[in-house]
């Protein structure tokens, strides 16, 4: 593997126009392991293969075989420009069926990647040509949305540059962060089956975070780029540079607190719409979701760190902008965790992105079975899923009222939302946390028809039941969500 500054080196793809001249996508990028993926001056190659597949991964002197987009954990960066076309072939090496959701894009819901409603998973040895325009520019990702295969490596950035960028910055780096058992503690299939066969539940693991966490297990090791705190990658600058950074929570079952030791952030996004700049010294990021903050560096080798909230360890990696510093240790403690917490009713949308006001409201309950391996949506599993129906054209405000004991980030396919509440007009998401017993509004605009994934993003708890559907006027004949219980 190609190594600049002692970090793991990305490849970084840079897509528009129609599929075409697959397989000569690849180009070398990155300063840090998918660092400075800044698309400005940069060539465009039109369309690119995506191969999932076996591989035999180093996460920083420890190697494990997993399952991962061409050989590279977290998978290669994925660069276009809003209006852009994106071309992007799967190729399918795995032993199993396999498809790749394209997390946060408004997306036409043939190309979503969602088995079971619109695409039929792609089989082993065969293709699936994924051919989608981005509407909107700002931090994505994609991973694979069959079963368990995300809590292996099946997952990757994808960012989208803004053509009127109104950001002012020297540079951005991209940061994954991961919770990672495959390959040390079995799989993740092994971890579901035996959460599904215990009654015997962490209840401190459950209860430690924000009032209830969304967590089910200790994962062995928390990534930075694919790297753990012992080897951890490199960002590399200079003192008084204006950085933009993208974090993106791509873990199956870890919130993580955010911070870089020594600087307060700048929060400009979240889920990749912009907000009114926030500054704080930490934030809590759920799976799936994904902010960006701006920071200007000072001088010496600094910690950056996600703190496996509730679980005792840590991810980490080091922005550096003076060559003789010392590195900080693995374990490094960082101030900035414990200072002032970002909250969402600071995340104010700019106005032109506010959605129309709601004509009607739907409920939908969180609930947890007597068994606590049941996760549902009023009631439902996934096997008879909640369907939320909309008509073309409305708006409509969903109710989530946690009526379980744990913390579950909600996703809603194919479109964003924006969260309100005691008359505020907050943020644009499409990944939202909420807490134990609380009531949380979300208005949605129906404008753009398809039966659309509403599910947890705690992965187990999505496999343990909690999936729904928010579909356009009567539902059609699909195969359900298949649980793995």
């Amino acid at each position: 593997m190609e190594r600049l500054s002692g970090a793991r080196v990305s490849r970084r793809l840079l897509i528009s126009g129609a599929f075409a001249a697959l397989g000569a996508a690849v180009a070398p990028g990155g300063n840090a392991a998918l660092g400075a993926t800044s698309p400005r001056g940069a060539a465009r190659p039109r369309g690119m293969v995506l191969r999932a597949g076996p591989a035999t991964i180093d996460l920083g002197g420890r190697t494990v075989a997993t399952w991962a987009y061409d050989d590279l954990v977290p998978g290669p960066s994925i660069v276009a420009t809003a209006g852009e076309r994106v071309a992007v072939r799967l190729v399918n090496a795995l032993p199993d069926p396999t498809t790749v959701h394209w997390h946060g894009i408004r997306i036409d819901p043939a190309m979503d990647g969602a088995p079971g409603y619109t695409q039929a998973a792609t089989r082993p040895g065969e293709t699936f040509d994924y051919v989608f325009t981005v509407p909107d520019p700002g931090t994505y990702f994609y991973h694979s949305h069959v079963g368990m295969q995300l809590d292996r490596g099946l997952y990757g950035p994808l960012i989208i540059a803004d053509p009127r960028e109104p950001l002012g910055y020297d540079d951005e780096f991209t940061v994954v962060l991961d919770d990672w058992l495959d390959g040390i503690d079995g799989t993740p299939d092994d971890a579901l089956r035996k959460l599904n066969a215990s009654t015997d539940h962490d209840d401190t693991l459950r209860s430690t975070v924000m009032g209830g966490v969304s967590a089910e297990l200790r994962h062995p090791h928390y990534l930075i780029n694919g790297r753990v705190p012992e080897a951890p990658v490199t960002f590399d600058s200079r003192p008084g540079r204006r950085i933009r950074f993208r974090v993106i929570n791509a873990s199956a079952d870890t919130p993580f607190r955010f911070a870089l030791g020594d600087h307060r952030m700048t929060v400009t996004h979240t889920d990749g719409f912009p907000c009114r700049p926030v500054t704080v010294d930490t934030f809590i990021i759920g799976m799936g979701e994904r902010y960006d903050f701006l920071v200007t560096l000072g001088s010496g080798a600094f910690p950056l760190v996600a703190s496996a909230e509730g679980k005792g360890g840590q991810a980490m990696a080091i922005v550096r902008t003076s060559p003789g510093a010392a590195a900080p240790s693995p374990k490094a403690k960082v101030t900035q965790l414990d200072g002032k917490m970002l909250q969402y009713r600071e995340l104010n949308a700019r106005h032109h992105d506010h959605l129309p006001r709601p004509s009607r409201t739907l409920t939908v309950a969180l609930g947890m079975r007597p068994s606590g391996n049941e996760w549902t949506l009023n009631g439902k599993l996934a096997n008879d899923p909640m369907r939320l129906r909309v008509d073309r054209g409305e708006t409509v405000r969903i109710v989530l009222h946690n009526q379980s004991p744990m913390w579950h980030p909600m996703h809603l396919h194919g479109h964003t939302f924006q969260l309100r509440s005691n008359g505020m007009r907050g943020p644009r998401k499409d990944t939202v946390n909420i807490k134990p017993r609380e009531r949380l509004n979300i208005d949605v605009h129906a404008d753009n028809p398809g039966e659309w994934m509403f599910h947890c993003h705690n992965l187990y708890h999505q496999e343990q039941g909690m999936m729904g559907t928010f579909g356009y006027g009567r539902p059609p004949r699909r195969a359900s969500h298949t649980m793995h219980h």
